[in-house]
């Protein structure tokens, strides 16, 4: 026998839900179309706001404030120079490590490795480049201070390529040389779609051999170069983000470390060939220094990678915000929306996207000459709505509680009006009518009464008598005579 589970569905909008009701929204905008707002500016308010319906979709004001909310998280997550600082912390471990090999040793052997360490720079990345062809007698620094060269070419490397360091965990000759023919591959390959000789097939190839060093799975060739200058971008703004000391010492850290990795060529001619085909990268990374508020020092990969986000969050604060000439919800970039806060962000921006386009195709909003206009739909739409509303505020008593003979059966009066000199009673009715027809009175130009006349009591008293028709009295007609 079969078993079944039943389970809320989680792979997008739900396929069972009803269509978006688009006289609901009609309807919020009223209140601002009525209280004078135009329609573009009642419509993009109602973005601002979401929209009540049984999707509860969050609108452009929600989403704003967890973009700034997500900022203050990332600038309070650590510090940006934290690479230097774990750097300095191995290199003083490995040297102290040294120097407790080299103390029980009296010989001048001894003494004069003791004093190439006192002559060490201060400085972290011009030391360990001293200490680079040093022959460490203890082991144990020596591991540490391999350990260092490992941590700089991960992080720098994972500063170009988002989780490079899971790749590098157990770095070892054959991994690297890996990493120098994926570098390799790419720029040939980058090189080749500059020539117009690249092909969809040759992208899947690379990711077919290289995939796991790119978790973020691009589908093309153009999707990587995104994903690479955004690394790019942040990066050099982590530089600009330090102190001209801390920015010397770091970008030294890291040429020592591509260097020494044998991968300082391959990523110059990476860099050159994505300005070359994105050249608005250096006005990028001219974007202006980030202050980071938090207390936990962030490696290279995490800091960059805590920038790239911040410069994302950025663009989508700017197309939320939707404060520019010309802006439009399709500004918004959907995949930085689903980086950020996943499926259902992406679901609320799809479906304030359809608002608009919902309004036009079924008859409420059109554009004439590049502006909104309601059309006659929504105007009775507004109308019926208010009434509504208007009904749903009065207090009623029970039907026939007054002594009102003339209201009709079971009417009741909601007011008085006067119709021309004559004083009225504005009732509901309820129950039921046939209309089998209608007619339309015209004022013929030649009608000799135009302004109507008088027609006098032709009954008298017969009227009184039984089955008669009752009293006709005198009264005016404002019409047509025939």
């Amino acid at each position: 026998m079969p078993n079944y589970r039943y389970g809320r569905y989680v792979y997008g909008p739900d396929p069972l839900a009803l269509p978006f009701d688009v006289r609901g929204a009609v309807d919020e905008m009223g209140d601002a179309i009525l209280a004078g707002a135009n329609p573009a500016d009642a419509l993009r308010e109602m973005l601002r706001r979401g929209f009540g319906d049984r999707a509860g979709r969050r609108g452009l004001d929600d989403m704003l404030r967890r973009v700034r909310e997500r900022q203050r998280e990332i600038r309070g997550s650590g510090r940006l120079d934290g690479i230097l600082e774990q750097a300095r912390a191995l290199l003083d471990t490995a040297i102290g490590q040294e120097r407790a090999e080299l103390f029980p040793d009296p010989g001048d052997e001894a003494r004069m490795r003791e004093a190439d360490l006192d002559a060490l720079p201060a400085d972290t990345a011009q030391a360990i480049r001293q200490l680079a062809d040093y022959d460490w007698r203890s082991q144990a620094a020596r591991q540490t201070f391999e350990q260092l060269k490992d941590l700089l070419r991960s992080d720098v490397l994972d500063s170009q390529f988002r989780g490079m360091r899971q790749v590098m965990q157990n770095p070892d000759p054959q991994a690297m040389q890996r990493v120098k023919d994926m570098l390799a591959d790419l720029n040939e390959m980058m090189a080749a779609d500059a020539r117009g000789e690249h092909t969809q097939a040759d992208f899947d190839q690379f990711m077919e051999r290289y995939g796991d060093m790119f978790p973020d799975r691009p589908q093309n060739l153009e999707e990587l170069v995104d994903s690479l200058i955004s690394r790019m971008a942040a990066a050099e703004r982590l530089l600009r983000s330090l102190s001209d000391e801390q920015r010397e010492e770091l970008a030294q850290l890291m040429a020592n470390a591509l260097e020494d990795a044998g991968l300082a060529a391959e990523m110059a001619r990476l860099a050159d060939a994505l300005r070359s085909r994105r050249p608005e990268l250096d006005r990028a990374g001219m974007g202006g220094s980030v202050q980071m508020s938090g207390e936990e020092p962030l490696g290279l990969g995490d800091a960059t990678t805590a920038l790239a986000e911040l410069a994302d969050l950025a663009e989508l604060e700017t197309a939320l915000g939707q404060d520019y000439p010309g802006a439009s919800l399709d500004d918004v970039d959907e995949e930085a929306v689903r980086r950020a806060f996943g499926r259902q962000a992406v679901d609320d921006i799809e479906a304030l996207r359809r608002i608009e386009r919902e309004l036009e195709r079924q008859g409420y909003l059109t554009r004439n000459a590049g502006q909104l206009e309601l059309t006659p739909k929504a105007v009775r739409r507004l109308g019926d709505t208010a009434l509504r509303r208007i009904f749903s505020d009065l207090s009623f008593g029970r039907a026939g509680d007054h002594d009102l003979r003339d209201a009709g059966q079971a009417g009741e009066l909601t007011g008085t009006t006067t119709i021309g000199p004559y004083a009225a009673v504005l009732p509901i009715i309820t129950g039921s009518a046939w209309v089998t027809g209608h007619s339309r009175w015209l004022l013929d130009e030649t009608d000799p009464f135009p302004v109507g006349y008088t027609v006098g009591d032709i009954w008298g008293p017969q009227a009184d008598r039984p089955g008669a028709a009752g009293p006709f009295h005198s009264a005016q007609w404002q019409g047509a005579s025939s």
